[in-house]
């Protein structure tokens, strides 16, 4: 199956910052995240849009992908075959005898792939950060074999066919005379060996499938979206090669009244009329326990307070940021009599008419001009 343009799964235009690719990120992540979206298709609908943004928020990946899309440029045009020949080295081998193709030795090391974990944080512990316990299925070198394939007391032969090469020369007649085209060699996959005797635990293959407990420490400040890589937990490494990498991507869950923005936090914060008009010392929630905030006399609903590093650590260690208080001002929707009228007293008092006094007066002043009063 193809795979979809991953502007598209994002929902983005090509020229689309990094602070646009983030908010789509965060909205679809949130909208297919397993644990939130039981529909059947949503774990796909997430790695899809990991994976996009993944790509696209890396300057050097995205750029290779605007180039060559979902195609590898060193599988040949296109990644596929070429007319019936198998990729530009064997075109170039076709024209000219194979002599200037360049082989891979198929016993060097090689690392193993990388794998990724989705990891779902509470909000607190993504503030101050967590050490915990996950664990994840990978290969693991077969311990039977030490990686071989070969059952113990035995171990690979040299490929008969190809010499330990792990290709084929192919001679082929065409009209532009007898040519000889490269091809993999199909008796030993490549390798350059055989194994005629293998291993009963791994069947041959050095590597068998387990589930490994890995300890991981998260940094505090870590945000949605982000990802944390462990060096050398992913699959083990080819001929002795090093092994690949874990890249944990983290989702994080919203606050009940905490929002992140960045390095910084803000909240709203709900006060009396009276508190308002005439001042007053409240106590706030900030992510490191209650403090006291004054509020001035005069305060209007939206009025912003701002206290300084009170906010989240930043992930580099970099300082922290900042909490902001939203003020709102509460008005009262049920009102005893008493309060009424004291209301309509402060009214009079300030020179405020009540509004249906003023629809009143004005509807009296049409009236009189009409009259000719």
């Amino acid at each position: 199956m193809n795979k979809r343009d991953y502007y598209e799964v994002l929902g983005v235009s090509k020229g689309a910052s990094k602070d646009e690719l983030k908010k789509a990120y965060r909205k679809l992540s949130k909208k297919y995240h397993p644990d939130i979206n039981k529909e059947p298709d949503a774990d796909e609908k997430f790695k899809e849009v990991t994976e996009a943004y993944e790509v696209l928020s890396d300057d050097q990946k995205r750029s290779h992908y605007d180039q060559f899309g979902h195609t590898d440029p060193n599988q040949g045009f296109g990644g596929g075959d070429f007319g019936g020949f198998g990729g530009f080295e064997d075109i170039f081998s076709t024209f000219f005898g194979g002599g200037g193709s360049r082989r891979r030795d198929p016993n060097a090391p090689r690392q193993g792939a990388d794998l990724q974990y989705t990891m779902t944080l509470s909000f607190e512990d993504a503030v101050f950060g967590k050490e915990t316990e996950i664990e994840i299925p990978r290969e693991e070198t077969c311990e039977t074999c030490n990686g071989s394939g070969a059952k113990p007391g035995t171990k690979p032969e040299t490929c008969g066919h190809c010499h330990g090469s792990g290709q084929l020369n192919v001679e082929q007649n065409t009209p532009f005379g007898k040519i000889v085209n490269r091809r993999v060699c199909h008796h030993c996959s490549g390798t350059g060996k055989q194994i005629k005797h293998k291993c009963s635990t791994c069947g041959g293959a050095g590597k068998v499938k387990k589930r490994r407990k890995i300890q991981v420490k998260i940094p505090a400040g870590i945000d949605d979206g982000q990802q944390l890589r462990v060096s050398g937990q992913g699959e083990p490494g080819i001929n002795g090669g090093p092994s690949g990498d874990l890249y944990v991507v983290f989702h994080v869950r919203s606050h009940e009244f905490f929002e992140r923005d960045g390095d910084d936090v803000y909240c709203e914060m709900p006060i009396t009329f009276v508190q308002a008009s005439l001042g007053d010392e409240v106590e706030v929630p900030t992510l490191y326990g209650k403090i006291k905030l004054k509020v001035p006399a005069g305060t209007q609903t939206g009025t912003k307070f701002r206290l300084k590093d009170k906010g989240i650590q930043n992930v580099r260690g970099y300082g922290k940021g900042d909490q902001h208080i939203i003020v709102r001002i509460i008005t009262p929707t049920k009102l005893t009599e008493k309060q009424k009228q004291l209301l309509h007293e402060f009214a009079e008092v300030s020179g405020q008419v009540p509004q249906g006094e003023q629809e009143e007066s004005f509807f009296a002043k049409v009236k009189r001009a009409f009259k000719g009063d």
